[in-house]
This record gives C-alpha cells, sequence and structure tokens, in this order.
C-alpha cells in the first residue's frame, strides 16, 4: 500500500451508515466490514480517530421538531452515539484492532472520559480512538464534535465517510445534473450552504487549518484508497 499523506487523522460517520440495509438501528455484518476498513487504514501505519453519530436511533434536532424539549433530546442523541462507539469497538476488536471509546458524558462502567492525554497515548500505542457523546452539551452535532476532536488531537485531516462520493453543487440523488467538485474552499461551501458539514464545523476545521475530505464510504475498499490519496473524494480546504 501506497505511504500515507497523513499522520493522525479523524474519521465522521454518520450514524445512518452502521444501519447497513437496514430502516434503523445497528447491523453488525455491516459494521464488521467498516471495522476491516478501519483496521486496513490502521495498518497502513496511520492513527485513526473515530466520531459516530447517532442517528439510526435517535437524532435530537428530529426529535425537537416533534416537540420534545431541545436540549433533552439532544442529550438522548448523545447516548445513541455511544452505543454506536460501542458497536464499533466491539467490531473493530474483533478484528484485532485495540481500541478505546471516550464519552464527554462521563460513564465510567462502559467507557472512559474525554482525556486529551489519555488518548494521545492510546494513539501512539496504534490504539484507535472513538469518541462518543459529541462535545457534551446540546445544541452541537456530532460534525461539530468530529471538528472539535480533530482540532484538540492535532490531527492532519478529518475525513467525512457519506453515501455520496463528494461535495456537489446540488444534491445529486435528486439532481442527476449536479456537478461534483475535487476540492473546494471552506468559504465557497459556507457562503453556497453545500451542507457538507455544519457551519460551526465548517469554520472550526477552517480557522485551525484541518482539511475535510467527503468520499464515499459504502463503497468496498474505498476509505483505504481515500486515505493515501487514491479514490474518489472531494477535498474541502484553503
Amino acid at each position: 500500500m501506497t505511504t500515507p499523506r497523513y499522520k493522525r487523522v479523524m474519521l465522521k460517520l454518520s450514524g445512518e451508515v452502521l444501519m447497513g440495509d437496514q430502516q434503523f438501528g445497528i447491523d453488525p455484518p455491516f459494521v464488521a466490514k467498516l471495522a476491516l476498513e478501519v483496521k486496513a487504514a490502521r495498518d497502513s501505519g496511520l492513527e485513526i480517530c473515530l466520531v459516530i453519530g447517532g442517528g439510526n436511533i435517535f437524532r435530537g434536532m428530529a426529535g425537537a421538531a416533534a416537540g420534545m424539549d431541545r436540549a433533552q433530546a439532544d442529550y438522548m442523541g448523545m447516548l445513541a452515539t455511544v452505543m454506536n462507539a460501542l458497536a464499533m469497538q466491539n467490531a473493530l476488536e474483533q478484528a484485532g484492532v485495540h481500541t478505546r471509546v471516550q464519552s464527554a458524558i462521563q460513564m465510567d462502567q462502559v467507557c472512559e472520559p474525554v482525556i486529551r492525554r489519555r488518548a494521545e497515548r492510546h494513539l501512539e500505542k496504534g490504539r484507535v480512538v472513538i469518541f462518543a457523546a459529541g462535545v457534551g452539551s446540546p445544541y452541537f452535532t456530532t460534525d461539530s464534535g468530529a471538528a472539535l476532536r480533530a482540532a484538540e488531537m492535532g490531527c492532519d485531516a478529518l475525513f467525512k465517510g457519506t453515501s455520496v462520493d463528494g461535495v456537489y453543487d446540488s444534491d445529486p440523488k435528486t439532481n442527476p445534473r449536479a456537478v461534483r467538485y475535487d476540492s473546494i474552499s471552506f468559504d465557497r461551501v459556507l457562503n453556497d450552504n453545500l451542507k457538507v458539514m455544519d457551519a460551526a464545523a465548517i469554520a472550526l476545521c477552517r480557522d485551525n487549518a484541518i482539511p475535510i475530505v467527503v468520499f464515499n464510504i459504502r463503497e468496498e475498499g474505498n476509505l483505504a484508497r481515500v486515505l493515501v490519496g487514491e479514490g474518489t473524494a472531494t477535498t474541502v480546504g484553503g
């Protein structure tokens, strides 16, 4: 495998990715396949941080839209991300990858609290670190959590795995003439409201010079290819 361009990366996955072909919840066989993708990337020499959303179980904004208190709904969403983190930890460890989950909401019986220096030590030892529960506060998305942890951990890039192969000028699922960008600036993404990640996450990455690489996580083998500068993806930076 080609030598990676990066040493330490943040991988952000939506909770929906863990559903596989199901309508909701967690599909263990599909999560096991994702774990093998992460293992291949780790085996290439990368230090890997992970953040996984919770939308396959509960989405705070959807709960708020249905009449729930927004803060309460967001806390429920944070707990969903912990469940996903534990599922991914299990899959990674079954694949032979030592993994630690650190949660922004303290729950000592199932995972560690977020401690930066401890996380750095885990990475130096070749472990994958999964950050759960977002930033630990309501009104922030897991995108913002991923951007924050990427900055905090000194990641060289933030890779966002989605169901499309990059950033388009419109939704490629509804517009067959949508144009894909190979690269695009942070400011263009914000000004054109391209929905790569939420605005707070984009701004945080911009301010800390962390490029965002958007790629299709559902394509088998694509993660490892994109991490070494191959495959199809869009890089947001500049």
